[in-house]
């Protein structure tokens, strides 16, 4: 078995041979990977915050 199917299969989902995409914001300038990182953390850390603990038994 080679690596090579697998190695497509991986890589087809993102181009990474042409110029990165930016964004700016006055003097700021990011890159849309990056955004798009950051904005995954932040819902993460709010449905975290807002999601409920599981309630385990009760020990009495």
């Amino acid at each position: 078995m080679t690596g090579a199917p697998l190695a497509a299969a991986v890589a087809a989902p993102v181009n990474l041979n042409g110029p990165g995409h930016y964004v700016g914001w006055g003097i700021f300038h990011f890159s849309v990977a990056n955004v798009v990182m950051v904005a995954v953390i932040v819902l993460a850390l709010i449905a975290a915050l807002l999601l409920p603990f599981p309630k385990g038994r009760d020990r009495g």
